[in-house]
C-alpha cells in the first residue's frame, strides 16, 4: 500500500517535471481579443494599465494600442501663488509621461479618448494636442492651468476625427482665434464645451455657432466667457445647451428646431438698459433658468413641448423697472405650456408687483400639473401666490417651501387663529374663492415645508381644507424643531385635525 509520504513525493516530482518541460502553459486571458482586453483594462488607472506592458509582448502591444487614455488620475492641484514653482516638477512627472505614452503608440493606432487634467505650459499643451490629432483622437477632454493666458490650439479646428472636445482653463483663461478661423473647422464635432474664455477684444459671437460652422453639433456648453456681450446660437442639430457665468451678457438669441434641454445660470448684465433674450425652440422640454438678471426684453416663441421649467432670478432692489416687469411677464407667458414648474425665491414678489403695479395679467398655464415654489411667505406675497393659483386651472400638486427667518411674524399660540374670519389673511383668501374656482376643483395634493404657527400659514391651510373640493392629501412639515416647541406642535396638530374633520375629508400628514 502506498504511504502518504510516497504520494506527496510522487506529486512533487510530477510538478517539477511539468515546470521543467518546454510545453507552454495555458494563458486564457491573453488569448482574448484585443477589444475585450481593452474593455477590462478600461476600469484601471492609467499607471496600472502601463504596468501590464511588462508581462509579455502581447500585453505591451495592448498598452501601445490602448484607445482610452485617461491621465486625470495624475492631476496635481495647485494654488496660483506656488504654480510656477511646481510647474517644473509636474512637467517631469506628468507631462513627460503623457508625451512618452503618446510617442510609444503604434503609428496606425487611433485614440478614442484622451483626458488630461494638469498644470502645463502652452507649448507642452499644444504639443500633446498635435500628437493626439495625428492619432485621429475622437474625444479630447482637457482641464488645464497655465502661468499666463494662452491661445486656443488651432490644430484642433481642422481635425476630421474629433467628435467631442472639452477645454477648461482653471486659470487664467484662453483666447479664441478670429471667427473666420473658427468657422472654417469643426465639421465633425458633436459635443463642445469651453470654459473661461477671454473675449474682451471680440465681445460678439453672432455668426460662430451656426449650421455652416457646426453642422453636427448636438451638445454645447459655454462657461465663464469674460467680455461676452452678444451671443447667437442657431444650430439645427443642437439638442442640449448650457450657458453659465456670463455676467456681461446683454443679448442672447437661441434658435434650434431640435433643442430639448436648456440651462442658463448666472448670466446677463444686471445694469444693462438694453438686455434681451430671444428663444425659439419648438421641441424644448426642459429649461433651467437660475440666478439670471431680468432682461429688458424677453421673447420666447414656440415652446409648446415644455415639460419641466426651473425659474430663478438675480434681483437688485432697484432692478424692477416697468420694462423689466413686462419682460418678466413675457418670459412667464413664454413658458406657459410647461407641465411642471419650479420657482425660486423672489418670483412670488415679482409676480405680485407685476399684477398690482404694472397691471400685467399673466398667460394661463393650462397644462401645468405640478408647481413647486420657494417663498418668504408673508402676507405681502399672498396676492402673488393667488395669481399663480389663478393661472393654474388644472394643477393637481403644489409644494411650498417657506424660507427665511420668520421669527418676527410668529405669534404666540392663539386658538382664535382658527376662528372663521379672525385675520386679514383669512379674509383675503375668502375673497379669492370665486377667482380660484378652477384651481380649487383640481388641486389634490398640497405639501408645505417650513409650516409655522403664523397667521399666514394657518389661513392658507384653512382655506384649502374648506374650499378644496377634491383635496386628498395635505402634508405639513413644521419648522418647529426644538424640544420646547413640542407642546405647541401638538396644539397646532390638534386644532388642524379638528378643523379638518369639520370641513374636509382630506388626509393630513404631519412631518
Amino acid at each position: 500500500m502506498e504511504t502518504r509520504s510516497a504520494k506527496r513525493k510522487k506529486l512533487l516530482d510530477s510538478t517539477k517535471k511539468r515546470l521543467k518541460s518546454d510545453e507552454p502553459q495555458d494563458d486564457r486571458i491573453s488569448d482574448l481579443p484585443d477589444d475585450v482586453l481593452h474593455q477590462i483594462l478600461f476600469s484601471l488607472p492609467i499607471k496600472s494599465i502601463a504596468q501590464t506592458s511588462v508581462l509579455s509582448k502581447r500585453w505591451r502591444k495592448l498598452w501601445y494600442s490602448f484607445p482610452d487614455l485617461d491621465f486625470t488620475s495624475l492631476k496635481i492641484l495647485m494654488n496660483a501663488s506656488n504654480a510656477r514653482k511646481k510647474m517644473s516638477s509636474f512637467e517631469l512627472k506628468g507631462a513627460e509621461f503623457i508625451d512618452q505614452v503618446l510617442g510609444l503608440r503604434e503609428k496606425h493606432t487611433d485614440i478614442r479618448a484622451l483626458r488630461i487634467c494638469a498644470f502645463l505650459s502652452f507649448s507642452t499643451l499644444n504639443g500633446l494636442i498635435r500628437r493626439a490629432i495625428k492619432h485621429n483622437v475622437q474625444e479630447l477632454d482637457i482641464e488645464v492651468s497655465t502661468c499666463d493666458y494662452f491661445n486656443f490650439p488651432r490644430s484642433i479646428i481642422m481635425s476630421e476625427s474629433l467628435r467631442v472636445f472639452r477645454l477648461k482653463s482653471w486659470r487664467p483663461g484662453f483666447r479664441l482665434p478670429p471667427p473666420e478661423i473658427m468657422k472654417a473647422g469643426f465639421r465633425s464635432l458633436s459635443n463642445l464645451s469651453l470654459s473661461r474664455v477671454i473675449l474682451h477684444h471680440q465681445p460678439s459671437l453672432l455668426n460662430l455657432f451656426t449650421d455652416s460652422s457646426f453642422p453636427l453639433l448636438k451638445k454645447l456648453h459655454l462657461e465663464a466667457f469674460s467680455g461676452l456681450k452678444h451671443l447667437s446660437i442657431i444650430c439645427r442639430a443642437l439638442e442640449d445647451l448650457a450657458l453659465e457665468s456670463c455676467f456681461q451678457l446683454e443679448d442672447l438669441e437661441i434658435s434650434s428646431p431640435k433643442l430639448e434641454r436648456l440651462r442658463v445660470s448666472s448670466c446677463f448684465d444686471a445694469y444693462s438698459v438694453s438686455s434681451r433674450v430671444k428663444i425659439d425652440a419648438p421641441t424644448l422640454q426642459i429649461i433651467f433658468w437660475s440666478y439670471n438678471s431680468i432682461t429688458e426684453e424677453s421673447f420666447l416663441h414656440n415652446l409648446t413641448s415644455l415639460h419641466e421649467v426651473f425659474v430663478g432670478f438675480f434681483l437688485l432692489h432697484e432692478d424692477l423697472s416697468g420694462a423689466k416687469l413686462l419682460s418678466m411677464s413675457n418670459f412667464m407667458s413664454g413658458i406657459s405650456h410647461c407641465r411642471r414648474l419650479i420657482l425660486e425665491n423672489q418670483c412670488i414678489e415679482i409676480l405680485w408687483k407685476n399684477t398690482f403695479f404694472a397691471g400685467v395679467l399673466l398667460c394661463p398655464f393650462n397644462k401645468l400639473e405640478s408647481l413647486e415654489l420657494s417663498t418668504g411667505f408673508n402676507k405681502h406675497n399672498n396676492p402673488g401666490l393667488a395669481s399663480l393659483f389663478r393661472i393654474s386651472p388644472a394643477i393637481h400638486t403644489i409644494t411650498i417651501n417657506i424660507v427665511g427667518d420668520r421669527s418676527t411674524e410668529r405669534k404666540q399660540w392663539n386658538k382664535d387663529l382658527w376662528d372663521l374670519s379672525s385675520s386679514g389673511e383669512e379674509r383675503y383668501w375668502e375673497s379669492q374663492t370665486e377667482a380660484l374656482n378652477c384651481f380649487l376643483n383640481h388641486i389634490r395634493v398640497v405639501k408645505i415645508h417650513g409650516f409655522a404657527e403664523c397667521a399666514n400659514d394657518i389661513s392658507l391651510v384653512k382655506f384649502l381644507l374648506k374650499k378644496g373640493k377634491v383635496l386628498q392629501e395635505l402634508f405639513l412639515c413644521t419648522s418647529l424643531s426644538k424640544p420646547r416647541d413640542s407642546l405647541l406642535r401638538e396644539k397646532i396638530r390638534f386644532q388642524i385635525m379638528g378643523y379638518s374633520r369639520a370641513s374636509s375629508s382630506a388626509k393630513i400628514v404631519f412631518q
